[in-house]
């Protein structure tokens, strides 16, 4: 076959198929472009999802007569004029593509008038060809309308889905930006009927709660302009990042990812690392399997982000990827711990039954269990702690995350000024599992296991960060015949198992040899402890946490906690709330249910007909 240029209009809709992949890239592209117009109003009406009719309306500079048809020229764009240009990109649109592309695979028109100009000026595009030109009354701004998108495409066209679906892929469109530019008045039309809309007054609140709704919105919290600097960076070319917008608090979650969402300077971007930064940040407040609502806009010098990586403009790389990912990841999680409350009585938002138990407790927690404190109840006094050392290290930073170089963190480190408990005085226990405390706003149940594991993990962390984890030797070592796929398990993470205590080897194919355990598993059978730890690693219900290393702490400290259904005497629940009260995230578990809840004297009195 010989070599052939492509004739134009093919080479055109090549390129246009890079651009326009569904309605909603129109609508993206023509909001961008309003964007940056500086319009204060936009308005997008569709048709048929935006299949028949796509229409955007903005007040924004418009276009001078003589440029209008320049304006439909592959690569003509007024935002830049030189390469070093692109290394300054401060506009949403930048490769003059858009319109051009558009025009390709549609019957488009524009009209468009500058408020210095006295008549607008409209033409028509069909196919990528110009059909006509001319004056017409119109307002100051901007109106592009797109009729029939890929008429002469069929094949793109029968890949495009039912018009809902399309409509809803427009709508994720024009809402994002108005998350974006708050101060800028959104609307959009579906099927002559408005369906979204914001009133532009500056404030992003209110763009969140027309985006979310207004009782999502209420549940935010704000995260206000988190500076930070590379300090490893000469001072002449560390650039600061700043972090603002909100987060949802701990109560607020969903099943999947795709409410946090990101801007770069004001660019609406995907990008997994920093949306795993963010739930890193959430690290022990969520369920398992349950993800935050964050909206977050990034602030960064233009030339520390290269924008011109992806066809859509829906990725960027960052120059210093590790220091935007610790700084989204620190303004959130500083954000989050400062405003968490304790779980207020009859509050609805609650973690979901399938954390290992549900509220009533983890798996097991009905089963009764010896006592880990001291006196009549056996030997394993020092398991609460009582000698564990206080004051834990921790950077309130958590360094490691997909595709980055770990750091020598072992666990997370929680923020170095969490809101703490009140003072509290115990009162007794009830269902042999919760622990009655009254402070100074009001009554306190606090979960007898969940408290433990929070104690019996943050001792974990403190130990392991100076490489001190005292083991209990074996008096006999425990030999243990292992399933195959639990066998791989202790293979492949045989030296974490080690870092938290475990003395194990080899015995021959599938059995192995228990010499000595964590201490804090105390007086457990050892292999019964191992084959618990191991089938959970497997089951996959350590919430959010980053690193095997850290799934394996968490299941320890569970397996060592008090269970439910263990009686306490006074002095032991005394202790176990004043160690409740030293640790730095003293309101959940590592597993992110609740340690606490709290009955208000208002509450109280309300209750009791005191108070209406």
């Amino acid at each position: 076959m010989s070599i052939k240029v492509l004739p134009p209009d093919v080479a055109a809709k090549i390129a246009a198929g890079e651009v326009v992949e569904r309605p909603a890239s129109v609508v993206k592209e023509l909001v961008e472009n309003a964007i940056d117009a500086e319009a204060r109003t936009i308005r997008v009406e569709i048709q048929a999802g935006g299949k028949r009719l796509i229409q955007v309306m903005d007040d924004g500079c418009g276009i001078p007569e003589n440029e209008v048809s320049l304006a439909f020229a592959r690569h003509a764009t007024s935002k830049l004029a030189s390469i070093e240009d692109l290394n300054q990109v401060t506009t949403l649109g930048f490769r003059g593509e858009a319109l051009a592309s558009i025009g390709a695979v549609s019957q488009l028109t524009l009209s468009t008038r500058p408020a210095e100009q006295a008549a607008a000026t409209r033409i028509r595009i069909e196919g990528a060809k110009q059909v006509s030109q001319g004056a017409a009354g119109a307002p100051a701004g901007t109106i592009i309308t797109v009729e029939n998108l890929f008429y002469n495409v069929p094949a793109r066209l029968k890949f495009l889905k039912a018009n809902a679906t399309e409509a809803g892929h427009i709508h994720r469109i024009v809402s994002h930006y108005a998350l974006a530019y708050p101060h800028v008045r959104f609307s959009l039309q579906n099927e002559n009927r408005t369906t979204f809309q914001t009133n532009g007054n500056g404030q992003l609140f209110d763009a969140l709660a027309a985006v979310f709704s207004l009782q999502t919105a209420r549940q935010m919290i704000e995260v206000e302009n988190h500076e930070v600097a590379d300090q490893n960076r000469s001072p002449e070319s560390s650039q600061p990042v700043t972090v603002y917008g909100y987060t949802g608090s701990p109560s607020l979650h969903r099943g999947a990812r795709d409410q946090i969402i990101f801007f770069v300077n004001k660019r609406w971007i995907q990008d997994r690392a920093l949306n795993q930064a963010v739930v890193q940040a959430y690290h022990t407040f969520l369920p398992v399997g349950r993800y935050p609502v964050a909206v977050l806009n990034i602030e960064i010098d233009p030339a520390e982000v290269d924008v011109n990586v992806h066809p859509t403009k829906a990725e960027v790389k960052f120059r210093e990827s590790r220091l935007i990912f610790k700084a989204v990841q620190r303004a959130v999680r500083e954000a989050v711990v400062a405003a968490s409350p304790v779980p207020t009585y009859g509050a609805h938002p609650a973690p979901s039954a399938d954390i290992a138990g549900g509220l009533g407790g983890h798996a097991g927690d009905s089963v009764p269990w010896h006592s880990p404190f001291g006196g009549q109840h056996g030997s394993g006094f020092n398991q609460l702690g009582f000698e564990a050392q206080r004051a834990l290290s921790g950077s309130g930073e958590l360094d490691s995350q997909p595709g980055y170089q770990a750091t020598d963190d072992w666990l997370v480190g929680e923020p170095s000024d969490p809101t703490k408990m009140p003072p509290m005085r115990v009162v007794g226990q009830i269902q042999q599992m919760y622990i009655i405390t009254e402070g100074p706003d009001g009554l306190y149940l606090i979960d007898q296991h969940a408290a433990h594991e929070r104690v019996l993990y943050e001792k974990l962390v403190a130990q392991k960060a100076k490489e001190a984890v005292p083991k209990q030797q074996l008096l006999e070592p425990a030999v243990l015949e292992l399933a195959p796929g639990q066998a791989a398990v202790v293979d492949a993470e045989l030296e974490m198992l080690t870092a938290v205590g475990f003395e194990i080897e080899p015995f021959g194919g599938t059995t192995y040899r228990i010499r000595a355990i964590p201490e804090i598993l105390g007086q457990a059978e050892p292999g019964q402890a191992l084959v618990d730890i191991l089938a959970e690693m497997a089951d996959g219900a350590i919430p959010l946490a980053r690193e095997t290393h850290e799934k394996i702490a968490i299941t320890v400290c569970k397996r060592a906690s008090i269970k439910g259904g263990q009686v306490l005497s006074y002095e032991e629940m005394r202790e176990l709330v004043r160690q409740l009260e030293d640790t730095s995230a003293p309101r959940t578990c590592p597993h992110g249910r609740p340690t606490m809840l709290h009955l208000s004297a208002a509450q109280l009195a309300r209750e009791f007909g005191r108070t209406h």
